[in-house]
């Protein structure tokens, strides 16, 4: 039996309205959008507002022309943490962040000469949002926290979180690379500033395309860090400044945005609850199976109730890399090592190895957690 349980890194299969409206688009229409008045273009232009729309709904925001497109959640990223901080500003993030954050922010330390401060989580792997309030400092900017691990799949306390950056009028980021399209997401309750999101993990799109959604107060303060063509003002030397074409510069992946928005459509048909449903009854299975058997050591929320679909554990005895190639060897596909997130490895004490993750997706069944967990019983007893 073949079983896909690497969907943290990016989901598979994907539906298959997903497949046929990226091939619909290509072959049917194919217009670069804002470039002319074209018949193709002017329906890449539909297809590109109809997908803001759907997204804009999607995590509860009412301007459209705020939802900006990138290539994926670390340009996102990038874009969002580059653009915000300046020389002699102060950023305070977590040990549980996905490189996509803290490569910035240490970028910006080193060339920019920001401070920055790290919240360490516990050893499972959560956040206590109290914490943030000991390093909040006068030039305290920018607090940048991931709403789920990629390691653990810990959700984390983020609308606590936004609670203090409101009360202290500090702006705040929100990772949402392995949450959106597992949970809802109301971008007004958790109170962000800017949600940054992928779309080809839990949101079901292909790979290639993400994007972020800006309030109008970050935006203000948020300098854009690349610039071009927008087929917007273009005899004017300097990008405009107004939403989206203010960070959208270049020819968009419009088949990725096709693609996404049709994704999008099919989680809000199946029901985003339904998903989350669905989703923690595999998991909890899954995690109960493996606590049930000797010898693996499983990182994060034990009971389930507060993780989205991403499960690390490891054999006591056997080295990571080795349970990986075992269960490759038997069709499980799996990612191990430091999930580009070393602090959070550290933290919950699997650093330098790391762990081998299983991540589970809507299209996973019973039937594979069950074989899957056959698997994992016969290779306790054969490799240690």
């Amino acid at each position: 039996m073949k079983v896909y349980l690497d969907n943290a890194s990016t989901t598979f299969p994907k539906p298959k309205v997903v497949v046929d409206s990226i091939y619909n688009y290509l072959v049917n229409v194919g217009g670069n959008a804002n470039r002319s008045n074209n018949s193709n273009t002017l329906e890449s232009n539909r297809e590109i507002f109809v997908a803001r729309e759907r997204i804009a709904e999607f995590f509860n925001y009412d301007k459209i022309e705020n939802v900006v497109f990138t290539n994926n959640i670390t340009s996102s990223l990038n874009m969002l943490i580059k653009g915000t901080l300046k020389p002699g500003d102060h950023v305070i993030t977590s040990s549980l962040e996905h490189n996509s954050v803290i490569r910035p922010i240490i970028s910006c330390k080193e060339n920019l000469g920001v401070e920055v401060d790290f919240v360490k989580g516990n050893s499972k792997g959560f956040i206590n949002p109290n914490d943030f309030e000991k390093y909040i400092k006068e030039n305290t900017k920018l607090i940048v926290l991931t709403h789920a691990s990629n390691v653990t799949g810990c959700i984390q306390p983020i609308k606590e979180v936004g609670e203090i950056c409101k009360k202290h009028g500090i702006f705040f980021i929100v990772d949402t690379a392995q949450s959106a399209g597992t949970i809802p997401i109301d971008f007004k309750e958790i109170g962000a500033n800017a949600l940054a999101f992928t779309g080809h993990k839990s949101l079901l799109g292909p790979q290639g395309i993400g994007g972020f959604i800006i309030d109008d107060e970050l935006n203000k303060h948020c300098s854009t860090i690349i610039e071009g063509g927008t087929g917007s003002l273009s005899h004017d030397i300097h990008q405009p400044s107004f939403m989206p074409d203010k960070f959208e510069c270049g020819t968009l992946n419009i088949p990725g945005i096709v693609g996404l928005s049709n994704a999008i459509n099919f989680i809000n048909e199946v029901g985003i609850s339904n998903i989350k449903e669905k989703n923690s009854c595999l998991y909890k299975k899954l995690l109960k199976g493996i606590l049930s058997i000797d010898n693996y050591e499983v990182y994060g929320d034990e009971t389930g109730e507060n993780a989205t679909t991403s499960l690390s554990l490891n054999l006591k005895g056997a080295d990571t890399s080795e349970l990986s190639f075992y269960l490759d060897d038997h069709g499980i596909s799996n990612r191990s090592g430091l999930h580009c997130a070393p602090k959070c490895h550290e933290t919950i004490g699997t650093f330098p190895t790391g762990s081998v993750r299983l991540s589970i997706s809507y299209f996973n069944t019973e039937e594979e957690i069950d074989y899957t967990l056959s698997v994992l019983k016969n290779a306790a007893k054969e490799l240690i």
